[in-house]
């Protein structure tokens, strides 16, 4: 691959999934064919994103399920009602209903899962170039984050 073409790949992929969301937006019909695995569209998962997005700033509050305020499986919850799909309530019940994927299979909408032992203590969702949308803790608001490590796991909504 050229430099030119190494250069350009990122711009083209921000491209595509902006193109992506477009068609969504534009043909909503397109959003709702199911997919083989059973699980959402690539154009859903960055509906999700889209809407988590929305809600950047917003306080962190334990138990919370927005709009004005997120404790981390209340945001991706709530995003992924605003368009119509359901998610259970914690993050332990949300790693239960979701398709578990690869780290090299996931995509933007996918949700990320953090361990301790069997438990999941935190949930956020991918954002895609190895970023996430949460709500961290505490003190905190959402935000856009580097994914800081690579020991989660991913599950993708049915």
């Amino acid at each position: 691959m050229t430099a030119t073409a190494r250069s350009l790949h990122p711009v083209l992929v921000r491209l595509m999934a902006v193109l992506t969301l477009a068609a969504a937006v534009l043909v909503p019909q397109l959003a709702e064919a199911p997919a083989a695995s059973a699980a959402v569209p690539t154009v859903v998962g960055l509906r999700a994103v889209h809407v988590a997005a929305t809600r950047k700033g917003a306080v962190y509050r334990l138990g919370s399920q927005g709009p004005h305020a997120f404790d981390c499986s209340g945001l991706t919850r709530w995003s992924y009602a605003r368009i119509g799909k359901r998610l259970p309530r914690t993050a332990q019940q949300q790693w239960a209903a979701t398709a578990h994927i690869r780290a090299s299979s996931r995509r933007p909408g996918d949700l990320v899962f953090f361990f301790s032992g069997r438990h999941v203590y935190h949930v956020a969702m991918y954002a895609g170039h190895g970023y996430i949308w949460h709500a961290p803790k505490p003190g905190s608001r959402v935000k856009h984050v580097k994914l800081w490590t690579s020991h989660v796991r991913y599950g993708r909504v049915r």
